[in-house]
């Protein structure tokens, strides 16, 4: 787990969680599939934005991986906020 925490960047998380959630919830007929990609991509255009747009494997995985686990971010939220609602705010 160390590992991910030298790379995902805070910033990057959450651009991409609004991204994916906007993606999600306003594009029509989009396939959940899709997403991750969107966000994966996006993810690799801002780090390497952040990285002065220098491309350096370090960039590419940080925005991977920052992009990725907003996805990640998301359904745990999801699972969240639809057990509470469900379990009567428990």
């Amino acid at each position: 787990m160390e590992f991910f925490n030298e790379f995902i960047t805070p910033l990057i998380v959450g651009i991409c969680l609004c991204a994916g959630y906007v993606v999600k919830h306003w594009i029509k007929d989009v396939s959940n599939k899709i997403i991750p990609t969107v966000v994966a991509v996006l993810g690799v255009f801002l780090a390497v934005w952040i990285n002065g747009w220098e491309i350096t494997p370090q960039a590419l995985l940080s925005g991977l991986i920052s992009g990725l686990a907003s996805t990640g971010l998301y359904e745990l939220f999801r699972q969240y906020i639809e057990k509470n609602s469900a379990g009567g705010g428990k």
